[in-house]
């Protein structure tokens, strides 16, 4: 018989990381509602809680669907700095949110279950806890009930208006600009086509608007605000909605005109037609969901195209918005 001697030595096994191998007891539960659908939070730390419920707390049950779930576990960690802003990869079905060994999400797309590690230093950034992991498990309502458009959303007289664009297009700033000026507030750069209506019916988070930096040079209510980072180190201006009492806020509306927003332009604001191809094609663009999800997605997106297409070529915002306000009133 074959005998190998083992010193205990050898045998050692370092002890990993409590989160690795199963961590601690999620006794702490709150259901919450980002657009009107049901979210499970199961976390060990309340101050989780307070911070899903400063993104979330103000959408109300709309839809009676099966819970989606987001277990977030808090630990102590190594270091004592905000950590770093994450990667995001896509391994189907999972959607992956990685800033470190120890700050990172694991989203099931297919099961809309979540796992969050963070530690206490990325949970005292709240502006960063929220936007790079705290919200990620809200994604899975992007892959089951709706269809994201990378667009602001405001209305007119019952009519809503689709600001579409790249990043950097001014989607956020003319959303924000047309609240100011009457228009109903839905969103500011993320809009969502709810499935299965034959109206195109687009929802928002109509009660917080995001901008960046340059914006407090239009606005004198963002001087002085805390600024986050964004997504490829991109910092934001957060503000709610909430207390600027002469905007009114919407959760949804019917869109009637998308508007693709082209700011450099030299002269008076005009709208010129927009190929449906090129609309097609940005549109898609953002979509990550799985395979069969996506294919629904996309016909949602072609419901969405039955609405009249334009540019809209501005420099000024006041102009641009009056601009929209005949579109929308007289149809020119």
């Amino acid at each position: 018989m074959l005998t190998v001697d083992v010193s205990e030595e050898e045998l050692e096994i370092r002890e990993l990381p409590r989160h690795v191998l199963e961590g601690e007891e999620l006794t702490l539960r709150e259901e919450f509602y980002p657009w009107g659908f049901p979210l499970e939070v199961h976390t060990n730390a309340r101050e989780v809680l307070t911070q899903c419920a400063a993104m979330w707390g103000k959408f109300r049950k709309k839809y009676d669907t099966e819970p989606m779930r987001a277990d977030v576990l808090v630990t102590e960690g190594g270091a004592s700095e905000c950590p770093p802003t994450p990667v995001y990869r896509v391994m189907t079905p999972l959607l992956m949110t990685v800033a470190d060994a120890e700050n990172y999400c694991v989203v099931d797309m297919e099961s809309c279950r979540s796992t969050v590690v963070m530690t206490q230093a990325a949970l005292s950034h709240p502006l960063y806890a929220q936007y790079f992991l705290l919200a990620m498990p809200a994604s899975c309502v992007s892959v089951r009930y709706v269809t994201p458009v990378h667009a602001g959303c405001v209305a007119f007289d019952g009519r809503g208006v689709l600001l579409c664009g790249e990043s950097g297009a001014g989607k956020s700033t003319l959303s924000y600009a047309c609240a100011r000026a009457g228009w109903t507030y839905v969103s500011d750069d993320a809009s969502f086509l709810l499935h299965g209506k034959k109206s195109r019916v687009v929802m928002g988070n109509c009660h917080q608007v995001r901008f960046r930096p340059s914006a407090a040079e239009l606005f004198r209510e963002l001087q002085g605000l805390e600024m986050t980072p964004r997504a490829a180190g991109k910092p934001s201006i957060e503000l709610p909605i909430a207390p600027i009492t002469e905007i009114h806020r919407a959760e949804e509306a019917q869109v009637d005109f998308i508007i693709f927003l082209n700011r450099n332009w030299d002269g008076s604001p005009e709208l010129a037609p927009y190929s449906k191809d090129a609309a097609r094609a940005l549109m898609r663009q953002i979509l990550y969901a799985p395979p069969k999800a996506r294919l629904m997605q996309c016909r949602e997106i072609e419901r969405l195209l039955t609405a009249e297409i334009f540019e809209l070529r501005y420099t000024d915002l006041d102009a641009a918005i009056e601009r929209l306000r005949l579109l929308v009133a007289e149809g020119r």
